[in-house]
């Protein structure tokens, strides 16, 4: 399985067109973070968790040239905005491309994205199945895929687990029986937004704690503001088996 981090960033915080900071001035690559969205290649088939706002570019610069489904964590506009540019891949494909999200998912992308199941569709708009995600395994192709139901604050959102690699983000709290369905993973994405305390983003100390009960070989934190400081520095405060992801980091699990 290969994993590639599309964008490891958040829209929390100020703009950085209108941030002076060290984080957003950084030379460093590695401080520059698109909208949180991760690219999965497993058992033939390419997956992405999440199209956020930066969804064409990220696929763009990431040169991918096939999709076979997109999973949704929750229905925020940083997580499902970029869906309409799934249709460059109906075009090159000639197929619809499955998409798995909850009821609040689902209930979302009716709302903002009305014309895709309208009942008299425009020639050129996205195609798209639209799957029901629950707490079953799902099935692409020879993949299984577990959901993770994780809490953001008080808004019920989707984990997923793949095997030995588990991706969460925008989690608040892991309930008990979540817990023990990603107990023995060996890679985790686990989100990490700032230092100070945020009502529904786990801060640096409190996902680390969490990776810690969790006890994954090698941890990883993702949807980062630039609040929490620069990707070097940062570094220096975390365990030896846990570490920041940045935009365009691939691993193989």
């Amino acid at each position: 399985m290969i994993i590639e981090f599309l964008g490891t960033g958040t829209s929390q915080g100020v703009p950085v067109i209108a941030c002076n900071c060290r984080v957003c001035t950084s030379d460093d690559a590695r401080n520059r973070r698109l909208r949180s969205s991760i690219l999965i290649h497993v058992q033939g088939k390419t997956l992405v968790i999440d199209t956020g706002p930066d969804f064409r570019y990220q696929m763009l610069r990431a040169e991918v040239k096939h999709l076979d489904a997109v999973l949704y964590t929750h229905a925020h506009k940083d997580h499902i905005a970029g869906l309409d540019d799934v249709r460059a891949f109906n075009y090159f494909q000639g197929t619809a491309i499955d998409v798995y999200g909850d009821h609040l998912v689902q209930d979302a992308l009716k709302r903002e994205f009305y014309y895709i199941f309208a009942p008299h569709k425009y020639p050129g708009i996205p195609q798209i199945n639209l799957k029901d995600v629950g707490n079953q395994l799902i099935a692409i192709g020879d993949a299984q895929v577990q959901p993770i139901d994780v809490m953001h604050y008080k808004l019920p959102i989707k984990g997923y687990r793949f095997g030995d690699f588990t991706y969460l983000t925008d989690v608040k709290t892991l309930p008990d029986a979540s817990l023990e369905k990603v107990r023995g993973t060996k890679v985790l994405v686990l989100n990490a937004l700032q230092k100070e305390p945020h009502i529904s983003h786990l801060t640096l100390d409190e996902a680390i704690a969490l990776a810690k009960q969790i006890n994954a070989d090698q941890t990883y934190f993702t949807h980062i503001s630039h609040r929490l400081g620069l990707h070097q520095e940062v570094l220096t405060e975390l365990p030896s088996n846990m570490s920041l992801a940045y935009d365009g980091l691939v691993l193989e699990v």
